[in-house]
């Protein structure tokens, strides 16, 4: 059970971080001015940020691997 959820969130986090990388390539976002409650409008944004951070993160990461390299 535990196991279970820990990759579902994972999963999730995946998934968010996906977001996060059409969004800095293609200037394409979840529409959530259409999210009619405040609350779960909230709960997406923060789920997009965590997207972001992660997205964020694999890019330092990547940047300082010998393993890739940046081209223009």
């Amino acid at each position: 059970m535990f196991g279970t959820l820990i990759h579902l969130g994972i999963d999730a986090l995946l998934l968010s971080a996906f977001l996060a990388g059409v969004r800095r390539t293609t200037g394409l976002t979840p529409k959530l001015s259409e999210v009619p409650n405040k609350d779960i409008r909230q709960l997406i944004k923060s789920y997009l940020e965590a997207g972001e951070y992660v997205f964020d993160f694999a890019v330092v990461i990547f940047g300082r691997s010998s393993s890739f390299e940046r081209r223009t």
